[in-house]
Parts: C-alpha cells; sequence; structure tokens
C-alpha cells in the first residue's frame, strides 16, 4: 500500500483554503473520532487574528462550545486551520492541557502528536526567559519556541510564496533541531493567513492535494471526503501547505520531492489503515508503541524515570513483598512481571487477579508494593484490589494506558504505557507495551536497591530498545502463519505450551482465540502436560509451542523439546514458535514460526505476536467479528 498506517495517540487535521476551515476541520476531527481520545480543540486564522476553542471530553462539547462563541470570536471564518483530539501523555485530560497551545502573544498555536523527550529541559529554559506556561504538557513549550523563532527571523518574508520557503516553516525547522522524540506538529500564525506548517519524527503526517486547498492529517479519513490525492511525508520533514501548493523540507531546508499515491479505500477502510480490522492495524502498530513507551524512561546519567512517582528511594529500598494484580491480559503481563521482577531484584512477587485480592484477605503491610495493571485504567476488579491494597497501608504503583484515569489518580507512583487507543476488544499493543513497563518497574526497583549499576539497566534498556525492530521482523513474516490459521478454522480445540515467561505467552495465546474464535483453546505450563492434560492430545490436535533461546537456558530449551516429542508421539499436530538458528526442534515441528534471537525474559515481545495473528485470522476464517467478539466490552467497569 502507498501510506503506512498511522500510528500514535492522537488525531490532527490542518486546512488551508476555499472552504470554511471550521467545518472542514470539525468533519475531519470526527473522522477521527475512532481513534479515542480525551480532549479536542481547533483554532482558525481569521482577518489576521487567532481564534482557538478546545474543551475536555467528546468532540460534541467542542462543538458546542464552538457555536456559542462563533459570533463574537471570528472562529467561522478563516480559510486557515487546524484541530487536534488528544490522547493525554503530559498533563491531565482537562480544557488547559487540551490542544491547541498557544504563543504568549496569542498569534501562533501549536497542536502536537507524539513526546518531546527534552521537555522537561526546554520548560526550565522558557521559564528562566520569564515565560509563563499556562498548562503542564510538552506540546506548549513547542508554541513558546517556534514564536522565539519566528521573532528571530524578521529578514524573511512573513507570508510563504512556492519559490520561498516561509517564516514560519523556517521557524518550525530551527525547533525541530532542538527536540528530542517523537511529534508530529502542526502550526498557524495570525500573521500567515494562507499557510499551515508540520513536522513529522517518529510519528505519522500525510498530506492531502486538492484543487484550491490542501490539507494536513494523522491519517488519510480525516480528508478523503474532500480529495484521495496524497503525498506521503517521511521522517524528519517539515512540510507548508497553501491552497495552491505543498512543499517538503528536511529539518535543514533541503528541499524533498515527496511521493504522492492515490488513496483506493473507502472511508471506512481509511480508517484502519486499509486492513480488514481495527486488531490487524493495531497488531501492526505495535513496533511503534512499544518504542513510545519506551520513549524518555532513561536520563542522562542513566537512571530510569517513571511519569508520577510519589514515593521516595527509601519507600522502594523498605519493599520486601511485591503483588502484581490484572485481569485478563493484563494479567499474562503481571505473570511476566513475576518471572522479571523476581530475577533483577530477589524480591518474592505473587501474581494475583484482581477479582480475587481482596476477598482472600492477603498480607499486606507499609513494606509491600501493590503494581496494578489496567490498560483503561478504570477496571472496576483492580480498581477495588487498589483500594484494598490503599487501606492496609501498602504502597501501589499503577501501569496504564490512559493518562488521568481512577487507577492512576488514586497510586502512589505510575508508568503509563504509550500504546494508544485501542478499538479492537482484544488486547495487542496494550498488552506488548505493559510487557514493557513491568521490565521498566523491575529495573527501576533493581537500581534504586543498588542490585544494579545504572549501567546495567542502561543494557537492558538498549535490548528493549532493539525490540521494535524485532517485532517488525516477525510482523513481516506472518503470511505462513496467516495461511495455517485459515487451515486450523475447523479444529475443535488448540492447546498452548510453553515454560518460564512462555507460560505466559501461552495462556495469553489461549485466551485470544477463546476471545476471537469462541474455540476450545488452553495454556499450560509444559511440564503440567504428564500430570493430566496430555490425556487431551489425540491424531491431529493442534498444540502451539513456544520455545525457549538454547543460547539463554538451555536446559529450558531441552526440557521443551522433550515436552514436543511427548505431544508428537501421541499424534499432535506441533506449532512450534522457535528463535532463528533453532534447528534442535526442527524435526519435531510440523509448523515452524520462526522469531529473532531476544534474551529470555524479553521474549514474549515477539513470541506473543504470531499467536496474536493466528487468533485474529482463525476468527475471521470462521466468519466472526474479530473487532467485536460476542459477550464482551473493551474496559470493564463493573466487578
Amino acid at each position: 500500500m502507498g501510506w503506512l498506517p498511522s500510528v500514535g495517540m492522537c488525531g490532527i487535521v490542518g486546512y488551508v483554503g476555499h472552504q470554511r476551515s471550521l467545518d472542514v476541520v470539525l468533519e475531519g476531527l470526527r473522522r477521527l473520532e475512532y481513534r479515542g481520545y480525551d480532549s479536542a480543540g481547533i483554532a482558525v486564522v481569521a482577518d489576521g487574528r487567532l481564534a482557538t476553542e478546545k474543551k475536555a471530553g467528546k468532540l460534541a462539547n467542542l462543538t458546542e462550545a464552538v457555536s456559542a462563541h462563533t459570533a463574537d470570536n471570528g472562529i467561522a471564518l478563516g480559510r486557515t486551520g487546524i484541530g487536534h483530539t488528544r490522547w493525554a501523555t503530559h498533563g491531565a485530560p482537562n480544557d488547559r492541557n487540551a490542544h491547541p497551545h498557544t504563543s504568549m502573544d496569542g498569534k501562533i498555536a501549536v497542536i502536537h502528536n507524539g513526546i518531546i523527550e527534552n521537555f522537561a529541559h526546554l520548560r526550565a529554559e522558557l521559564e528562566a526567559a520569564g515565560i509563563e506556561l499556562a498548562s503542564d504538557t510538552d506540546t506548549e513549550c513547542a508554541a513558546h519556541l517556534l514564536a522565539q523563532a519566528y521573532a528571530t527571523l524578521d529578514h524573511l518574508p512573513v507570508q510563504s510564496t512556492p519559490d520561498s520557503a516561509g517564516r514560519l516553516a523556517e521557524a518550525m525547522r530551527l525547533v525541530c533541531r532542538r527536540l528530542e522524540g517523537a511529534f508530529t506538529l502542526l502550526a498557524v500564525h495570525a500573521d500567515a493567513p494562507d499557510v499551515v506548517v508540520g513536522a513529522r519524527r517518529n510519528s505519522p503526517l500525510v498530506a492531502g492535494r486538492g484543487d484550491g486547498e490542501n490539507f494536513l492529517a494523522s491519517d488519510v479519513s480525516a480528508f478523503i471526503e474532500h480529495t484521495r490525492e496524497a503525498v506521503e511525508l517521511g521522517q524528519d520533514q517539515v512540510v507548508e501547505i497553501t491552497p495552491t501548493d505543498i512543499l517538503v523540507t528536511d529539518f535543514f531546508g533541503v528541499a524533498v520531492t515527496p511521493k504522492e499515491f492515490h488513496v483506493d479505500w473507502d472511508a471506512s477502510a481509511a480508517e484502519k489503515g486499509g486492513y480488514d480490522y481495527f486488531m490487524l492495524k493495531e497488531i501492526a502498530e505495535q513496533p511503534q508503541a512499544v518504542a513510545d513507551t519506551l520513549r524518555g524512561r532513561l536520563t542522562d546519567s542513566g537512571d530510569l524515570t517513571l511519569d508520577e512517582v510519589r514515593l521516595t528511594d527509601q519507600d522502594l529500598r523498605d519493599i520486601d513483598k511485591i503483588f502484581v494484580i490484572a485481569c485478563g491480559t493484563s494479567y499474562h503481563a503481571a505473570l511476566v512481571a513475576k518471572y522479571a521482577i523476581e530475577h533483577w531484584t530477589r524480591i518474592s512477587v505473587e501474581v494475583e487477579l484482581a477479582s480475587e485480592f481482596r476477598y482472600r484477605d492477603p498480607v499486606l503491610d507499609r513494606s509491600t508494593l501493590v503494581i496494578v495493571i489496567s490498560q483503561s485504567g478504570e477496571t472496576m476488579d483492580t480498581l477495588m484490589a487498589l483500594r484494598h491494597a490503599k487501606e492496609q497501608k501498602a504502597r501501589v504503583l499503577a501501569i496504564s494506558n490512559t493518562n488521568g484515569s481512577t487507577i492512576p489518580r488514586e497510586s502512589d507512583a505510575v508508568l503509563y504505557t504509550h500504546a494508544g487507543p485501542e478499538v479492537a476488544v482484544a488486547s495487542t499493543k496494550a498488552f506488548l507495551t505493559q510487557v514493557v513497563a513491568v521490565y521498566l518497574v523491575g529495573l527501576l526497583l533493581a537500581q534504586v536497591r543498588g542490585i544494579k549499576y545504572a549501567d546495567e539497566v542502561a543494557a537492558v534498556v538498549q535490548q528493549l530498545q532493539k525490540m521494535p525492530e524485532k517485532i517488525s521482523a516477525v510482523l513481516a513474516t506472518m503470511e505462513p502463519v496467516r495461511e495455517l490459521a485459515r487451515d486450523l478454522a475447523s479444529a475443535q480445540q488448540v492447546l498452548f505450551l510453553g515454560r518460564h515467561v512462555g507460560y505466559p505467552v501461552a495462556l495469553e495465546g489461549a485466551l485470544k482465540l477463546k476471545e476471537l474464535a469462541y474455540m476450545h483453546a488452553e495454556g499450560f505450563a509444559a511440564g503440567e502436560l504428564k500430570h493430566g492434560p496430555i490425556s487431551l492430545i489425540e491424531a491431529g490436535t493442534p498444540v502451539v509451542i513456544t520455545v525457549p533461546s538454547p543460547r539463554g537456558r538451555a536446559i529450558l530449551h531441552d526440557k521443551i523439546v522433550s515436552n514436543i516429542q511427548e505431544v508428537r508421539a501421541r499424534g499432535a499436530r506441533t506449532i512450534v514458535i522457535a528463535e532463528e538458528g533453532d534447528e534442535a526442534v526442527a524435526p519435531y515441528a510440523d509448523h515452524m514460526i520462526r522469531v529473532p534471537h531476544t534474551p529470555t525474559l524479553l521474549a514474549p515481545l515477539v513470541t506473543t505476536v504470531p499467536l496474536q495473528v493466528l487468533a485474529c485470522e482463525i476468527a475471521a476464517a470462521r466468519g466472526h467479528d474479530v473487532d467485536q467478539p460476542r459477550n464482551l466490552a473493551k474496559s470493564v467497569t463493573v466487578e
């Protein structure tokens, strides 16, 4: 396909042309609502003025506010505008932190998708210069920096022409060279009525080419009703749109000839990035989601950082026991946490289903750390378990994908995953980012407690930073898995086996198949086979086995090869997930799925992915709604 699916947390729209920008931008934001968001805002340039409106909550709140002020602020008149739906990353989801953010003189408005890693340093610099910041966001720093850069460029023409990179675009280039992290930025200026400038690094942005009008968006679905002619923007590029031109340069002003393509999907398909299901799109987004969750976690001195910490280092040193509490897929991430945290910290870890935790009267005190994992931050079972832990004076650390939700608010420390919204009910990228998060928590505890030095922690983080590339490599080899899935669609049951961290992977693979395909599926610790489950094996029974690396834990590898031989001898159809170069298992595999070599503890980040694809494709082959399985909801907010 000509354009990669959008990856990121926010919806972004920019327009310049002959229509009312208010109408075009709001329509674009509506088409991006499927991505999920917690606030929305718009900025329009009209009659030399910049008019903005932004509101927490749904787009209807913004529309109502715009309608109430249309007459007195000129927001309805402009032909140039930008709009944003926000999924909070820095700062709570409220009116103050909603985008756009403006410069102190009220002339520049900026919207942003992504994470600016060095925002704390930039914020301190701006405050030292006497600039008062009005929000808690990293984005606002970009607005003030852009105003500073713009002010230094008096020698350039204010308004862009086809043969002149405009002043606002040049200011954007200056700012982008200072920013670290992932960002898509769009900006407008009151003195430039026919210009929208955008920039991208590690975050999506695409342009739409119209007739006397042009568009920018995080997703082609935002402008597909107006044009199907699109312009693909590359890494580290700045784009300037006017009613007649789309001008692209790199961050240093070197002109770029962008790739143009025709969008042949309808609006519904465009929302899904050309994929048949949101779940497939979200599986494809996992490399970026993992990269975003890791971004900015390591300081210049090599220390790990969380998002919100109301615990001292001494509090963390005093911990002598850890509970990890979660439900469903998050529970499987919690099981991975046990292996990693115990290995790195030597603290005893118990993993609990949130729905059972408070009913068994667990032993908790001030030296207990309770880690709660919830994608939505609103899971009722998990919230009630958290409150019980707090009543017993335990310290609570939350891992969540939703900034400002209840569970993070009531916790003593928070690590936000940056998976972005998941539309499909079955969790994919949220699970992988939760696994990354529990690794980070384990490493932080090991560092604070003096069990690992900063350079040792940094070495593991560097291994983690290679994982997006490895996940991408797995995704590139999934066509045989899809073919296998179609062949397995008529199976009565599928069994999953694993050892060590492969055991939670087996449980997750079975859960995905149950959720999506409505099949009998079970995950087992491979060593338990001979204690009962092996009686389920009959001729042709599909058994999926996750094999640990022979380089890391050779004894684990040898044991599971024996398990494969056991089930195969009883007629099982063996589907083996093993790392590249592992030939010892090949003679016993009816189907081999290869993944890149990965350290044992980090292996779930690559071995889970084929199981997601397998479940999705089996469900599709059986004629089920992959994104909305029967009887299930995305977030369970009742006990």
